[in-house]
């Protein structure tokens, strides 16, 4: 009965922290398999017909050099935990394809031309549609008074792998532009304090977008929790933590 009643209470433990240490996620499109994997933060890499594809490689929640090569990368926006030269350098070749906001390819540190793209600019790499879509806050701002992330700066991404569109959400708020991005059947949400969205405005945004599949990611140490308390009895969205702090 001891054992029983211990069993039950590690049961309730790890219910309540809402982590799955799960690295990857597999998912079935008309084109293949699209795998992904969670590295951290805002970091993350897809494989899909035999591709690579990068979002926001940050050098301190992987060891690059031992993850493989990239055929594309995308960086949302220039913040050094999301346009990590190191993480880049560790990852491109000659055949990599780069995509950077306008900010980032000013920095002029990054040695390889990339492509650029801003809101609302839609290309196809690697047979892959693109889409740049707005990430920037309305609420969360400076004491300057200054937003942490402007308008017109960084870009979301939405990349369409066979029927399946994912959104990735880069550092946003729930903006209004969300109502127009169409069916979503996967979307990565930010919800990192103080700079992107609190639980509410997240649970806010996926009543917006309303994927299939809901990852909150570059979550700090906001509560996971609070999300899923928040989106008890919405129908048709199915929540996956996982540690992607």
């Amino acid at each position: 009965m001891k054992t029983k009643s211990l069993s039950v209470i590690l049961f309730m433990i790890l219910s309540l922290n809402c982590f799955s240490a799960q690295k990857s996620d597999t998912i079935v499109t008309s084109k293949g398999n699209l795998v992904i994997h969670f590295l951290g933060h805002g970091s993350l890499y897809f494989e899909f017909k035999g591709k690579i594809i990068y979002i926001d490689p940050f050098s301190k929640v992987a060891n690059y050099a031992e993850l493989p090569k990239a055929d594309l990368i995308l960086i949302t926006h220039s913040h050094p935990d999301h346009f990590d030269l190191e993480a880049l350098n560790a990852i491109v070749t000659d055949k990599t394809q780069t995509v950077f906001t306008l900010v980032c390819q000013q920095d002029g540190k990054f040695q390889k031309t990339a492509e650029i793209m801003k809101n609302g600019d839609k290309k196809v790499f690697l047979d892959i549609p693109v889409e740049a879509v707005p990430a920037y806050n309305i609420v969360n701002k400076r004491p300057d008074g200054k937003p942490f992330h402007p308008k017109g700066e960084g870009n979301g991404y939405i990349l369409t792998f066979g029927n399946k569109r994912v959104y990735i959400g880069g550092d946003t708020e729930n903006i209004p532009e969300m109502s127009g991005f169409g069916k979503l059947d996967i979307a990565f949400i930010p919800m990192n304090l103080p700079y992107t969205m609190t639980p509410e405005l997240a649970a806010d945004a996926a009543k917006v977008l309303k994927p299939a599949i809901l990852y909150p990611y570059h979550f700090g140490n906001t509560d996971t929790s609070r999300l899923l308390e928040l989106m008890k009895g919405v129908k048709g969205i199915e929540i996956r933590i996982r540690d992607m702090q």
